[in-house]
């Protein structure tokens, strides 16, 4: 599941920060000019201009009628922020208050349906 910016270079699409005058790709191998920042991921600052696309690739579903972002993915569980703006449905879902009208909770993947991922 994605959820974050994605970049396009040479040919392959990254994972991706912005940052500052470029942006931070990020690889699971090893590559020409690639540092590794832990054991199996490697980054490379790209300057701006030097990539061919950027996008925020953002992930959607409906989970028990109502409607979601994906945020990560483990195992066979989706963490989901609800966007429908209604907190005692939030509330009755049984999410929990993230933050100041933000609702997440933890979704079984096989009650998820209408995943559904796009370019912002």
């Amino acid at each position: 599941m994605r959820d974050g910016y994605v970049v396009t270079w040479r040919g392959h699409e990254y994972e991706a920060t912005p940052d500052g005058d470029g942006v931070r790709i990020y690889a699971t191998e090893p590559g020409d000019g690639f540092t590794e920042v832990r054991p199996g991921r490697y980054v490379r600052v790209v300057p701006f201009g030097e990539y061919d696309n950027m996008a925020y690739v953002r992930t959607t579903c409906t989970w028990r009628g109502q409607p979601f972002i994906v945020l990560a993915e483990a195992d066979s569980w989706l963490r989901v922020e609800y966007t429908g703006g209604r907190a005692p449905i939030a509330r009755q879902l049984g999410l929990e208050e993230f933050d100041f009208g933000v609702y997440q909770g933890w979704a079984p993947a096989h009650e998820v349906a209408d995943l559904y991922q796009h370019g912002v």
